[in-house]
């Protein structure tokens, strides 16, 4: 069969632009111009903007400022001692007065007030996660004979662990997790980009397209690995960025549509997950928001990522599969 031209020069175009916002994610601290990102990517800085735009469903500048603003609210959250003023330079404000309003523009809220909120909001988010996961593991009314069976079942329920155990976290019984703190290896991975919402958009991703390349590719018998970039709570589901990514050896050579790159080692929070696809959401609200924050422990600016083993666990009939969530972690 006859190799699709255009679907190459797609797939080859695919890879500039991915390469470009990782670029763009390396270099937030710094001054990015459209004619020496143009330059990076091989693009005639004539017709970037609109090659970009086309590409992003917005302009470069709004692309640059969303990344900013976002990257600072999640450094804004950490119970870290930075001032307002070092996390605009870090994220390539020249002064705090031109970050600060900006931020308000994006978010509704000053720094300042974005920092002081924080614990609170995180705790709605952990709320109505944990509300949600016990919606969908509610039995019928049908199976419950009337009120007081119900608050029977309630009472006799195991309330789970104490608020201060930073040791682990409430979960169903298919999505129990275990939480421990691993010194992880540095890993090279071939990777494809998925751009749109988290969730069943992404397992099909994984199903209808990463499956086969690793198959055609001779990679079934890899660790894979996810990452997710964007906080959906900041971040619009069109907006979200996913690689999903297979362990490959320093030799390899990528070939379209995949691309390289390296995970970072160091400390990471591992916690082993078993559940589906509706509790996935609800593990990372879970280790995000109710078990880090009680660790005394900060993420950092490595990317969280999920880790599936060679021998990972799927059952296509029920759902249930496998993994482990890895938090990068540092001491508080």
């Amino acid at each position: 069969m006859a190799r699709d031209p255009s679907a190459a020069h797609r797939l080859r175009h695919a890879q500039r632009m991915n390469a470009l916002l990782d670029h763009i994610d390396r270099h937030l601290d710094h001054t990015l111009e459209l004619s020496s990102l143009a330059e990076h990517v091989h693009f005639s800085p004539f017709h970037f903007h609109r090659v970009f735009a086309a590409w992003m469903g917005e302009t470069l500048g709004d692309y640059l400022r969303r990344r900013r603003l976002d990257v600072a609210a999640l450094m804004l959250a950490q119970p870290e001692p930075r001032s307002v003023l070092e996390v605009a330079l870090a994220v390539g404000f020249g002064s705090s007065e031109a970050f600060a309003r900006a931020f308000k523009l994006r978010f509704g809220q000053t720094p300042s007030a974005w920092r002081l909120d924080s614990p609170l909001r995180w705790a709605r988010e952990l709320a109505r996660s944990r509300e949600q996961q016990a919606r969908r593991h509610r039995p019928p009314a049908a199976l419950l004979s009337n009120q007081d069976q119900l608050e029977r079942n309630l009472d006799q329920a195991d309330p789970g662990p104490a608020a201060d155990d930073a040791g682990s976290s409430c979960f169903t019984s298919e999505s129990q997790m275990h939480i421990s703190l691993q010194q992880l290896p540095p890993t090279r991975v071939a990777y494809l980009r998925h751009i749109g919402p988290y969730g069943q958009s992404v397992h099909e991703f994984w199903m209808n397209t990463v499956l086969p390349w690793r198959q055609a590719q001779g990679l079934e018998q890899r660790a894979c690995y996810g990452i997710g970039h964007d906080d959906p709570s900041l971040a619009a589901p069109e907006q979200c960025r996913y690689d999903a990514c297979v362990e490959v050896e320093a030799d390899f050579v990528p070939r379209s549509p995949a691309s390289v790159q390296t995970l970072p080692g160091g400390r990471y929070a591992v916690a082993r997950f078993r559940g589906t696809l509706a509790d996935f959401s609800h593990a990372w609200t879970e280790l995000l928001r109710g078990w880090l924050p009680a660790s005394g422990l900060q993420i950092d600016g490595r990317p969280v990522f999920e880790h599936y083993p060679p021998n990972a666990g799927y059952d296509p009939q029920t759902g249930i599969f496998s993994c482990e969530l890895c938090l990068p972690v540092k001491a508080g």
